[in-house]
C-alpha cells in the first residue's frame, strides 16, 4: 500500500505541551485537500524515536503514489482495533488501550508504520503493526 502524505508534524504524547495544537491544526490544513479526494483517509504514524513515550511523526495521507508517498510493505502483521465513533474520546480510548496492552506486554509493537483508517461511511480502525 502506498500512502500519500498530504500534511505531517513531529510530536510526543507526553512531552510536547502543544501536542493538541499541532495535531489540529495539521487536519485543518489538510482538510482543503482531502475536499477533494475519494478515497479513505489515514492518520499515519511513523518515525517513532523508541515506543509510545518518544517522538514520532504523524501525517494526514489518502492512497496513492504521487510524492511525498511512503511504501507501507504488504507483508506487514497488524492489530487491528476498532474505534468507537458514538464516543467524542472513541480514538484517545482506543489508543489507551493500546498503550495498556503494550505495558501488559499483551502486544508486541514493531513500530514501523502504523495508522487510522477513516473510512467514508465513518467508521474508523487503528491497525498497529506488530512483531
Amino acid at each position: 500500500m502506498y500512502l500519500k502524505i498530504i500534511d505531517k508534524v513531529r510530536t510526543n504524547n507526553f512531552n510536547d505541551e502543544h501536542m493538541i495544537k499541532k495535531i489540529a491544526e495539521m487536519w485543518k490544513n489538510a482538510s482543503a485537500v482531502l475536499s477533494n479526494e475519494n478515497s479513505n483517509v489515514y492518520g499515519l504514524y511513523y518515525e517513532y524515536e523508541s515506543n509510545y513515550q518518544g517522538d514520532y511523526t504523524l501525517g494526514v495521507a489518502v492512497e496513492g503514489k504521487d510524492e511525498p508517498a511512503i511504501h507501507i510493505p504488504e507483508n506487514t502483521y497488524y492489530e487491528m482495533c476498532g474505534v468507537d465513533r458514538n464516543d467524542e474520546k472513541g480514538s484517545y480510548n482506543t489508543w489507551n488501550e493500546i498503550w495498556k496492552k503494550e505495558k501488559n506486554n499483551q502486544l508486541k509493537r514493531a513500530y514501523t508504520y502504523d495508522f487510522e483508517k477513516y473510512d467514508a461511511d465513518g467508521r474508523v480502525e487503528i491497525y498497529i503493526a506488530v512483531l
